[in-house]
């Protein structure tokens, strides 16, 4: 989740709220955390960056906990009828995938705030590859770089080799790829979403992985050598480290001041 916190002299006071994509687990939602933690009923942006299950397996838990999306984001180039062609030829659609598949047709409006107007200086760049040059969700993901006071993350989605190499022929992708800070790795990590030739140009201060327990050969890639040597501080331990991972580390918090300078939490207080 993305959201700008100005401090008061009552409280920290949040602005408006973005999320990238919806995936839940057995022991976490979004949708519960957004309701009860964060007090709120409306979600402002919800950027999609993958159409499969594990990237929006709570989009419905939104709508059951009395929480409205105003703004979908996701990569433009495919109608929801599409999608809906591409899921099916790998069964049937799940109640989520039928949410978003609806939802492609039914929010196209432009954003009322865009988001680099609402987000009080934080802003976002998209890239994707086109369909129907690319008819698998993996490489029609949508490629999101965030950025804040210099400090800029990227979200590539599930995006695989050959979809990276697609992006890597347009000049202005090449130019936001080098300047990243942080990379949340593609396709959790696997094997497939890695590309050598991404990193001869992104040299990354860290690199995080969201990924459940190893349990294939293809989690194993190690993004250790594709990190700057100095890695990242890690405020909850005060070790430095170059690979974050939520299997690991649990749930990680960037935390960006105005200065661009950032820190990190971790629920892992090893």
């Amino acid at each position: 989740m993305i959201q700008h916190i100005t401090p008061t002299l009552g409280g920290d006071v949040g602005g408006r709220l973005a999320m990238i994509d919806a995936g839940n687990s057995d022991n976490w939602s979004p949708s519960a955390y957004i309701r009860y933690n964060l007090g709120r009923t409306t979600l402002d942006y919800l950027f999609i960056t993958n159409a499969d299950q594990d990237h929006m397996s709570d989009l419905r838990g939104l709508g059951q906990m009395g929480i409205s999306v105003d703004t979908l984001i996701r990569n433009p180039s495919y109608t929801g009828a599409a999608m809906r062609a591409i899921k099916l030829g790998s069964g049937p659609l799940t109640g989520d995938a039928e949410w978003y598949v609806s939802a492609c047709d039914s929010f196209n409006a432009p954003a009322i705030l865009p988001f680099d107007q609402g987000m009080n200086g934080i802003t976002c760049e998209l890239f994707h590859n086109p369909f129907p040059r690319f008819i698998d969700t993996n490489n029609l993901s949508l490629v999101v770089f965030i950025r804040y006071a210099g400090t800029v993350f990227l979200f590539p989605g599930d995006l695989e080799r050959d979809g990276w190499l697609a992006l890597l022929e347009r000049s202005d992708f090449r130019a936001r790829l080098s300047g990243v800070d942080v990379l949340m790795a593609s396709h959790h990590g696997r094997e497939n979403g890695f590309c050598k030739e991404a990193f001869e140009i992104c040299r990354p201060q860290a690199v995080v992985v969201s990924d459940k327990s190893i349990i294939h050969d293809t989690q194993r890639r190690d993004y250790r050598p594709v990190v700057s040597d100095a890695g990242v501080l890690v405020r909850t331990t005060m070790k430095r480290r170059h690979v974050l991972t939520t299997r690991r580390d649990g749930w990680i918090q960037f935390d960006v001041q105005d200065n661009g300078n950032f820190a990190i939490d971790t629920e892992w207080m090893g």
